[in-house]
């Protein structure tokens, strides 16, 4: 009874010792007799109880690792306080364990000191510019180096940028410079379209105004044109008519009568405009001037004949 119970709990004892299951995203190294033998994977495993052991559990999840704040020195010599966040992986769990001592102690420090190599060779404005390639330098650098060690580093943030207070206050004043400067520069330009809209303006006012002088300077002239020819066409017309008056029979003799009762209206009104009467010398040259406006008429006629 006593020997079973033995056997028994030996068995259980066995069982316990052989039997692993290994939890999902992990994978557990095993040594045989002190010397590393495989890897167990996710599921039920088996060990050779006494003879074999589980040396190390790694878990294969993605895993941030904050690294500590520290302070770099940039290309201008001014001091800067840095800190992030790397992401790694492990990717060979047999490196991870015999690669390194510590990995996450060996990863953080090589993230520290890459940081202030990269840091170094920026100028202070630069470092906040270029966030994006701080970073992806430093994944660069430690993908390469942690690979002995089994584990994959898939990205680093820069969670901070801290300058000293001095550099704060400097930096907020030119920025606050620069912000007014695009203020007045944004002012200026707008006094400079509007300038520039009210000369345009003006100027196609005076255009539009010449134009409009232009143009009926133009129709006055043509229209004080056609009213000469006009005029010149009907004194032409008249002067026909009365030549062809005066060819006609009986014509002579009303331009005789026409040209003497226009001699006297004219002499009459010369008389009206004043208190005193002017008479010619010779009231009977009346007759010799009429005379003589009736030859004119006469050769006129006859040059038209």
């Amino acid at each position: 009874m006593q020997v079973s119970l033995i056997i028994l709990i030996l068995a259980v004892v066995f069982l316990s010792q052989a039997v692993r299951i290994v939890p999902q995203q992990s994978a557990w190294v095993v040594e045989r007799l002190g010397k590393y033998d495989r890897t167990m994977q996710a599921g039920l495993n088996f060990l050779v109880p006494f003879i074999e052991r589980v040396s190390y559990k790694h878990s294969l999840k993605e895993i941030p690792l904050d690294v500590p704040s520290q302070i770099c020195i940039t290309k201008d010599n001014t001091q800067l306080q840095v800190d992030g966040i790397l992401y790694f992986q492990v990717t060979d769990p047999m490196r991870a364990s015999y690669g390194s001592s510590d990995y996450i102690s060996a990863v953080t420090q090589l993230a520290q000191t890459t940081l202030r190599s990269i840091i170094g060779k920026m100028e202070l404005d630069k470092t906040f510019e270029e966030r994006e390639h701080i970073n992806a330098n430093i994944v660069n650098a430690l993908d390469e180096a942690a690979m002995n060690w089994g584990v994959k580093v898939l990205r680093y943030e820069i969670k901070d940028l801290t300058p000293p207070n001095e550099i704060l206050h400097s930096m907020q004043a030119q920025i606050t410079a620069e912000r007014e400067k695009r203020a007045l520069i944004a002012a200026s330009e707008g006094r400079k379209q509007e300038q520039i809209n009210i000369a345009t303006g003006e100027r196609e006012s005076s255009i539009a105004r010449s134009e409009g002088e232009r143009i009926a300077a133009i129709n006055r002239a043509q229209g004080e044109a056609a009213a000469i020819t006009e005029i010149a066409k009907a004194t032409a017309d008249a002067i026909t008519k009365v030549a062809s008056a005066v060819n006609a029979p009986g014509g002579l003799e009303a331009v005789n009568l026409k040209v003497a009762e226009q001699y006297i209206e004219a002499f009459s009104g010369v008389a009206k405009q004043g208190t005193t009467l002017i008479l010619p010398s010779d009231l009977s040259n009346m007759g010799s001037m009429v005379a003589s406006a009736m030859q004119v008429v006469k050769q006129t006629g006859a040059g038209k004949s």
